[in-house]
């Protein structure tokens, strides 16, 4: 991860903030660029900053049996990673795990408790963001109960191209796999199926959407309710 710099502010939450309170932020805000396949926390860990993704994608994963990983939310350009702290909790629960390439805000934890603290319009934000996290996060443990490999996959996928605005996106089977808590052979069959039925197209880690449309039919309808509440707050 390395500093990035003149790389225009494209986070939705900081967006939305009055000017006055984000110019207390920029100072202690600075660009970096986040690897796919980089950890910024870990399970138990101390959370030293908290990252406004601009087009980077960051998944959340709650551990079993300390290696088996299953992603429970994703944060794109929409929220922040690092919400515990907006709770007064600086120990992170989850690994959070760079899904897509790109750029965030960071900033460390103890200037934006200050600025969380002293800003009601920071606040109200993230309150409202941390609701909207939470219900993905409950959505997506049913989602993952009840509905079958194919149809996940195609949320995820939307959630993912949703958040990235591009396509195509470099994913490993074994990635897909971990993402959706499934084995290998799930995945390649759920995208050979997606594949089959002209909706994506999926080759040697690369996927790209070919019809957004068919997709959105095929996915499962927990896509619709996690999208409907981000519109919402």
């Amino acid at each position: 991860m390395h500093r990035e710099n003149q790389v225009p502010v494209k986070n939705k939450l900081l967006a939305a903030l009055p000017p006055k309170d984000y110019r207390h932020l920029i100072a202690n805000l600075e660009q970096v660029a986040l690897t796919y396949g980089e950890v910024l926390y870990e399970p138990g860990e101390r959370i030293k900053y908290v990252y406004f993704p601009n087009d980077s994608i960051v998944s959340l994963l709650t551990l079993v049996d300390r290696h088996q990983a299953l992603e429970v939310g994703l944060v794109g350009h929409e929220g922040m990673v690092g919400v515990p702290l907006a709770l007064e909790i600086s120990i992170s629960p989850v690994r959070a795990l760079v899904q897509g390439t790109g750029t965030a805000m960071r900033m460390k934890a103890a200037p934006f408790l200050t600025e969380f603290r002293r800003s009601h319009a920071l606040q109200r934000k993230l309150h409202h963001y941390t609701y909207t996290l939470m219900a993905q996060i409950t959505q997506t443990a049913a989602c993952n109960r009840f509905h079958d490999v194919e149809a996940r996959l195609a949320r995820w996928l939307l959630m993912t191209h949703d958040r990235m605005q591009s396509s195509p996106f470099q994913l490993t089977q074994d990635f897909l796999a971990q993402m959706l808590g499934v084995r290998r052979v799930g995945v390649t069959k759920a995208a050979r199926t997606l594949q089959l039925n002209k909706l994506i197209s999926y080759s040697r880690g690369n996927i790209t959407i070919l019809d957004r449309k068919g997709l959105e039919a095929a996915c499962c309808s927990c896509y619709d309710v996690v999208k409907d509440m981000h519109a919402a707050a």
